[in-house]
């Protein structure tokens, strides 16, 4: 099965359920979110305005805004396939809904990338490694591409992501700081693991780390 056939499939499923199940499980995943430790020290919080078969989003946004948190939404240039972080300060003004159902910004200022805490991002679906499947139009894929930032994946799910062993994925050579560190620790947010290895490179020098035995 390809992902565009796994994509149906989800989606099928996913409109089939049941408004009092999913009140349940958005009530369930905003709390999971509210109460990390990721989502409490941050300053800045981008979500995702939800379509009608995702979990509601609208609980943590009015809970960020209660700590006085900064909340960013997504604006999506279709022309140039990409996102653009935007500062919002309601739910019920300056958005406009488009032919697909998804909400989006029309004031608000633009929220530098580098400004930003945390994402919580969408998807159909997310396996066990904590995969994502996305609707397939790589926007988060971009977004994240560059960046790395802690992103918090969010779906229905009734498990805890298993720890990835670190035997699994490569140490960085990279020097902490630099835009090849930056670049490989996106990749590992993509890709569903974990941001530090045990065997990642930790000093500053010019000099090349001397790597310990795998």
């Amino acid at each position: 099965m390809d992902k565009k056939q796994l994509r149906d499939q989800v989606k099928q499923r996913l409109v089939g359920v049941d408004f009092e199940t999913l009140a349940a499980k958005s009530k369930k995943a905003c709390q999971y979110v509210i109460n990390t430790p990721q989502y409490r020290e941050s300053g800045v919080v981008m979500l995702f305005l939800s379509l009608p078969y995702e979990i509601e989003t609208a609980p943590i946004i009015l809970d960020a805004w209660q700590r006085h948190k900064t909340v960013v939404v997504p604006k999506v240039s279709w022309q140039q396939r990409h996102m653009i972080p935007i500062e919002i300060n309601s739910l019920e003004t300056g958005l406009s809904e488009e032919a697909n159902g998804l909400r989006s910004p029309t004031t608000g200022v633009p929220v530098p990338v580098e400004d930003i805490d945390l994402v919580i991002t969408p998807g159909l679906s997310f396996d066990s490694s904590g995969g994502r499947l996305g609707r397939g139009g790589g926007y988060y894929d971009t977004f994240f591409a560059n960046k790395a930032l802690h992103a918090i994946k969010m779906g229905f799910w009734d498990f805890e992501p298993p720890e990835v062993d670190f035997h699994e994925f490569d140490a960085s050579d990279a020097m902490p700081g630099t835009r090849s560190k930056l670049d490989e620790l996106a990749e590992r947010v993509r890709c569903g693991l974990p941001l530090w290895h045990p065997d990642d490179r930790d000093d500053i020098e010019d000099a090349a780390p001397i790597r310990k035995p795998r």
